[in-house]
């Protein structure tokens, strides 16, 4: 007998940043996910999404970390294999929930609506990396708008699982270890 886990949508303490839960039927040939329906995003009260103008998956090994970037598009993003640390913060200035930082793990069938300004980053926990899939309602181009926080700065309070060693590029790249401080970027009242 299929069992099904229904959609679900979580807010958290990150204006606009949704934990959501696919829906998904496990039977006896495997389990199937939703990544994405209109209707149901519709019928939980989110607005609607995309077109997805690019689709991204990366393979990231254990421990590694990407990220603290906040570009000006909406991220639609999840684990298809393995397991992540996922940590948002927000670098929106004008956001009422500026300087919060959300973090959650990632398995497949959990996602996270990232909205505009809000920065996405994430560590590998499993013992064969994982697979991060983006869906971005705009397409990445060099010098986009947007900003970026260095994910190893200690203000914002991320205790990420897995210890990193900054100055190992198979851990974290020298771009995202060299970014800004929090403190750097303007309005600093988290």
């Amino acid at each position: 007998m299929p069992e099904t886990i229904d959609f679900d949508a979580r807010p958290t303490a990150i204006d606009g940043l949704l934990l959501l839960t696919m829906k998904q039927v496990d039977e006896d040939r495997g389990t199937v996910r939703e990544f994405y329906r209109g209707s149901a995003f519709s019928a939980a009260g989110l607005p609607p999404l995309g077109p997805w103008r690019q689709v991204n998956v990366t393979h990231t090994r254990q421990g590694a970390v990407r990220g603290m970037h906040a570009e000006q598009m909406v991220k639609l993003v999840a684990v298809v294999a393995g397991e992540a640390f996922a940590a948002y913060v927000d670098l929106r200035p004008d956001s009422g929930t500026y300087g919060k930082v959300v973090t959650a793990t990632l398995t497949p069938g959990r996602q996270v609506l990232v909205p505009k300004g809000v920065g996405n980053g994430f560590q590998a926990t499993s013992e064969d990396g994982c697979q991060y899939l983006y869906c971005f309602d705009d397409e990445w181009v060099p010098g986009m708008a947007g900003v970026a926080c260095t994910p190893l700065d200690p203000a914002l309070g991320i205790d990420w699982p897995l210890p990193i060693d900054p100055n190992d590029p198979s851990q974290i790249s020298a771009k995202d270890r060299d970014a800004p401080l929090f403190s750097e970027l303007g309005r600093s009242d988290p």
